[in-house]
């Protein structure tokens, strides 16, 4: 079962006073939605240092010497009113598990989509539609096993698709799909100043990819830019020294907060 983080509050009932206008309703009405959000207290994903990840992640940690755990947010978007939030949780060295969170209520309270995937961290996120991506990687300590968390039904269920079907060392670096269907990709196995990259396609909607070039020079993909792309910009900061990171979205041309996550979330003793 999927566990829920929920924001603190004060729990008092909030009341709307009628006005005589339509125009004085509205701000009001837009009034009353700021406030709670302003009030809220920051995210906090939960974790417990269990002996299992003591052993499998090899922690060296204990009373005198804690290890300070933390929760990195790497990508955010949106299927309408449902919000999707990536991350992954960590010490100081080690990568320990990858969580993708979501909120159909504006915030207040958060779900976490699928299961915890060990040792994984997650790069970049893209919706079209229904459909959307999640790239990610296996960090054991190096970056290996590249895939997808695909999802055709607005978020609600997400499917992992290997990138190969055999081990290999790298990442994704960089995607982008056109459409639901078609999509590029590019493979990043450089090592140390030793540049390697590889190029691909898919036609599926990434549940193939066919390679398309090999490269020792970086490669780039455009950012598309069609009637598919939402007029909403998510934003991800957590500007130095900051507690948390601070999640914004542009909506009519004004940057509104939306959401704040504790980077700090507890230690391993």
């Amino acid at each position: 079962m999927p566990e829920t983080f929920k924001r603190r509050g004060n729990g008092r009932p909030r009341h709307l006073i009628l006005l005589y206008s339509e125009k004085f309703v509205k701000p009001c009405l837009l009034l009353l939605s700021i406030i709670p959000l302003l009030a809220q207290a920051p995210v906090h994903v939960d974790y417990t240092c269990t002996q299992e990840d003591f052993d499998s992640f090899g922690l060296s940690c204990s009373e005198e010497q804690p290890c300070q755990v933390f929760f990195e947010v790497s990508a955010v978007d949106s299927f309408g009113s449902r919000i999707v939030v990536a991350g992954d949780i960590h010490t100081a060295t080690t990568t320990l598990y990858g969580v993708v969170l979501t909120t159909e209520d504006g915030g207040l309270s958060w779900n976490e989509a699928i299961t915890r995937l060990r040792s994984t961290a997650f790069e970049q996120l893209q919706v079209i539609g229904d459909h959307g991506w999640l790239s990610g990687q296996r960090l054991e300590p190096l970056p290996k096993d590249p895939f997808f968390l695909i999802t055709a039904d607005g978020g609600k269920d997400w499917r992992q698709k290997p990138l190969f079907e055999e081990t290999r060392f790298g990442s994704i670096a960089q995607f982008r799909f056109d459409t639901s269907l078609s999509g590029e990709l590019i493979f990043d196995d450089s090592v140390g100043k030793a540049v390697h990259q590889e190029l691909y396609a898919t036609r599926t909607g990434g549940s193939n990819w066919e390679t398309r070039q090999n490269s020792t020079k970086a490669l780039h993909i455009k950012p598309v830019k069609d009637a598919t792309m939402k007029d909403a910009n998510w934003t991800v900061t957590a500007p130095p020294g900051s507690k948390t990171y601070l999640i914004e979205h542009v909506v009519s041309g004004k940057m509104e907060t939306f959401a704040r996550f504790l980077i700090h979330i507890g230690d391993c003793k």
